[in-house]
């Protein structure tokens, strides 16, 4: 959601049962997750 442009309000105001530290402790795990993608696809 984020990714598509979303804040975190929007997300947070979506989703109830998240807390904004939800949103900050997911973001390295996406950000790695792209990295990887990106090494696959250039491989």
């Amino acid at each position: 959601m984020l990714s598509r442009g979303m804040s975190h309000q929007e997300v947070l105001d979506d989703f109830h049962e998240l807390a904004h530290e939800d949103i900050l402790a997911v973001l390295p795990y996406a950000a790695d997750r792209e990295h990887q993608v990106y090494l696959l696809m250039v491989q």
